[in-house]
């Protein structure tokens, strides 16, 4: 298998920021092509003014070809509407509306490509009380639980990266495999459509299971008892993370790594519902041990123990960690930052990220010349309908 199986698909992206720029920035490293349409005035916000060379606009959109058409226009979107034959998938994250109020709703343009899969990412879904309210990450982890389960009862959280931003683009990038594969076998095209909302569930199935099974609302520290986890402090400045489940095996374990077998007979600990009903006593127990040693020392021990365990890394550590490197995950740049690549492999080979990040409108009148000649390209770049470097 080609480590590119999406060689041959075409993909138009309306949108911006994160959620379906990162959709597309999965389907591109895969081998789609994607086309990015752009605000003529600055393009995507993501750029923050840098054109190519903000970093994060880097991340979601190396690859890709960049067209800059003000679909505000009826001209922008005559040319958007010609362009619809030569692609297989639309993607858009803009407000729910806003697109059919200028013509690129999924009626009209399956009308003009009866194959298309149209892809509508919103906030909330496309109708509903909240269907106009504006929907960023915060909003998306906010409400769909996601700050409780990582806080304390009553002390919700922020999360320190953009959660909701990035599953959303994973489901949309999934429903739109899915739609391309039902399309081969039955040759007919879907309308997908997915929300923050919707996507943020996917990661709260765990959390809302709990609040089912007792009927409370789980934080932070409901999890913890049940999967008997632990995030440790050492003698030196790192940190040891352990999971045993409920697993006996992986207590018997611990209890020898840190040379404790007497806490196999203390009733409190001895069997796994005494340990998840008495969690914090086996805390503060596991900490004072795990205090008698360096983060490297513990590593050995666990290790040789068979303990399900790992260090707790900063970003620039699991850039630089052996299994990283052995996965070859990041993709380093000549410059700008490294590209996460794609986590498949296909036949053993990882596909790679290939393409320059492009700057607003670099390829407009590439892809316009695929439907209009060059007269009519100079004339609506000369009206400000089209924006080309």
């Amino acid at each position: 298998m080609s480590p590119k199986p999406l060689q041959h698909i075409r993909i138009l992206e309306i949108g911006g920021y994160i959620a379906a720029p990162y959709s597309t920035s999965i389907l591109c490293a895969l081998g789609a092509e994607v086309v990015k349409v752009e605000k003529p005035q600055g393009g995507d916000d993501f750029r923050r003014d840098l054109d190519h060379r903000s970093p994060y606009f880097v991340q979601y959109n190396a690859g890709k070809k960049s067209i800059a058409v003000d679909v505000k226009r009826p001209e922008g979107v005559d040319l958007v509407r010609a362009l619809l034959p030569k692609f297989d998938v639309l993607i858009e994250n803009i407000r729910p509306g806003k697109l059919a109020a200028l013509g690129l709703g999924p009626g009209p343009c399956r009308d003009v490509n009866p194959d298309l899969v149209y892809t509508s990412v919103t906030g909330f879904g496309s109708g509903g009380p909240l269907v106009d309210r504006a929907a960023y990450d915060t909003i998306g982890q906010a409400l769909g639980g996601m700050y409780t389960v990582m806080g304390d009862a009553g002390e919700p959280q922020l999360s320190g990266t953009c959660i909701a931003d990035l599953i959303t683009g994973f489901v949309g990038a999934t429903g739109i495999l899915a739609a391309l594969v039902a399309r081969a076998q039955t040759g007919t095209a879907v309308r997908i459509e997915t929300s923050m909302l919707e996507a943020v569930s996917a990661l709260t199935v765990d959390a809302l299971t709990q609040m089912y099974d007792d009927g409370t609302d789980p934080h932070r520290q409901s999890r913890h008892p049940q999967a008997q986890n632990f995030c440790l402090p050492t003698a030196s400045e790192g940190v040891i993370a352990i999971h045993l489940s409920s697993s006996q095996k992986f207590w018997r374990s611990l209890t020898d790594a840190i040379g404790r077998p007497d806490l196999l007979d203390d009733p409190r600990f001895s069997n796994y519902p005494s340990r998840v009903q008495h969690y914090s006593e086996l805390v503060s127990v596991v900490k004072s041990e795990f205090r008698t040693r360096t983060a490297e020392q513990w590593e050995k021990i666990l290790t040789d123990a068979d303990v399900p365990f790992a260090p707790v890394l900063g970003m620039s550590e699991f850039a630089t960690h052996p299994q990283t490197e052995f996965l070859e995950l990041l993709q380093p740049q000549d410059e700008g930052p490294a590209l996460l690549r794609s986590p498949w492999r296909f036949d053993g080979a990882r596909p790679s990220r290939t393409g320059s990040t492009p700057r607003v409108g670099e390829h407009t009148r590439a892809v316009a010349a695929e439907v209009y000649d060059e007269t009519t390209i100079d004339t609506l770049l000369r009206d400000g309908v089209l924006y080309a470097p």
